[in-house]
């Protein structure tokens, strides 16, 4: 790995402003980034997965259940 927060002096910011930073890093980041295609596999596994839903749509979880649910976990 790089350069660690230790090294840097950053690991006792307060989470806020650490949190920021990586942001920042990420927006600086992102610009950068070439998308790639997905490669033969990837979409080999992507076409599964949407014949397999188109066959059983009722196989399906609803967004608001697992939102529910995982609220639910959050509020214990």
């Amino acid at each position: 790995m790089g350069v660690t927060l230790a090294q840097m002096g950053l690991e006792h910011l307060p989470a806020d402003v650490r949190l920021s930073l990586a942001e920042q890093l990420w927006d600086s980041v992102a610009d950068e980034i070439q998308v790639r295609p997905p490669t033969e596999a990837e979409r080999n596994e992507l076409e599964r997965r949407i014949e397999a839903a188109d066959a059983d749509p009722n196989d399906a979880i609803a967004w608001e259940a697992i939102r529910a649910e995982a609220r639910s976990r959050w509020q214990k």
